[in-house]
Order: structure tokens, then C-alpha cells, then sequence
């Protein structure tokens, strides 16, 4: 399913490795929102990597066509690539459109991992974890479960966020993010719906 690499042990598990997808293109089964969003080669494999240089107040986005997830657990691998105002990215989920959402994101310029809701657009801090400088190959590994209104995060297999909210309380779509011109690299994405 060109992005898609369905694990077969878990009919509710879908991982997107970005490997089937040609360099250059839009991942299949995703739609680009804001930013760059492009299947590149990094490593000798594939990801997804987001390449805009956006101004500081811009959110960069892009959203899985399918399928929608109300109660998940969701899994990235990221790379921060550069950035001057902004760096890292995260984790989208409970997405209605591109203004409305919860976001888990990793930022190595400002040593933190933070959760926040966009709503209408605008972005309000849930709660934020103090982070060491990044692991020498730079891969991170984020980690966001929602049932109901309870959000934990973890970042490398840690726990460090812990947050209660209802304002997006139905199923919506997954993405990844970036803000500004936070150059970031992606992989593995995977979500078990619960």
C-alpha cells in the first residue's frame, strides 16, 4: 500500500516505513498540510522528511488519509536535520483538520519535550519535560498513548509527560509535525488503535 507496510499479527496495527514510496515523492496514503513533506533517502533507507523553512509561527503538518483513531498508541522514530529558530518535531493525533489537534514534539535547541493541543489554530502547553543534549546519532524515539481524556509521552522509552484533557474528545486523523524551519527526518511510524 505504497507507505504502508501492514504488520500482519495485529489487524488494528498499521506501520508506515516509507520504504515503498520513491524518493521525491508525497508518501502514498498522506496528504501534506503545511511544509515540505517528501519520502527521502537518509542512511541508506527511507523516511519522511519534512524540508520547509517556514517562518517561527508556523505550524508544518501532514496527516495519514486513514484510517482515524479515537483511544491509540502512536511511535516514531525522528532525526533532527537543522533548523535556527526551530528543531525537532513530533507526533500528531485526534486531528480534526490542520488547525485542530494534539501534538507531542521533541526540541533538542530547546532541551524539551513538551504535549500541547492546537486549537482553531492556536497552540496552548499541557506540560514540558527538561531533556540532556541528543543521543549521538540523533534518532529519537517518541512514544504517545490517548484513552479517553488521559495523554502519556515517552521519549526513548522514558515516561516524562502526563496530562489530562477533553477538548478533543472524538476519533481523528495521525500526522507527524515540525514548527518553523525545523528540518526533520522521520521513520517507523506506527499506531495501534486501542
Amino acid at each position: 500500500i505504497g507507505a504502508c507496510l501492514i504488520a500482519a499479527e495485529r489487524p488494528a496495527r498499521t506501520t508506515w516505513t516509507f520504504n515503498e514510496d520513491p524518493i521525491g515523492s508525497v508518501p502514498s496514503g498522506f496528504t501534506g498540510q503545511i511544509g515540505s513533506w517528501t519520502v527521502a533517502g537518509s542512511q541508506g533507507n527511507h523516511v519522511l522528511a519534512q524540508t520547509a523553512k517556514n517562518d517561527d509561527p508556523v505550524f508544518n503538518l501532514i496527516l495519514a488519509d486513514a484510517p482515524k483513531a479515537k483511544d491509540l498508541e502512536l511511535n516514531v522514530r525522528l532525526r533532527p536535520v537543522s533548523g535556527e529558530f526551530d528543531r525537532g518535531g513530533g507526533l500528531v493525533w485526534r486531528a480534526g483538520d490542520a488547525r485542530n489537534y494534539y501534538v507531542a514534539r521533541y526540541n533538542p535547541l530547546e532541551h524539551n519535550f513538551r504535549v500541547y493541543k492546537v486549537q482553531n489554530g492556536k497552540r496552548s502547553l499541557f506540560q514540558s519535560a527538561e531533556i540532556p543534549p541528543s543521543k549521538a546519532d540523533g534518532w529519537r524515539s517518541l512514544r504517545v498513548t490517548m484513552t479517553g481524556d488521559h495523554i502519556t509521552c515517552d521519549l526513548d522509552g522514558k515516561r516524562l509527560l502526563d496530562v489530562h484533557d477533553t477538548t478533543f474528545p472524538d476519533a481523528g486523523k495521525i500526522g507527524l509535525w515540525s514548527k518553523a524551519d525545523a528540518q526533520t527526518e522521520f521513520d517507523d511510524l506506527t499506531m495501534e488503535i486501542r
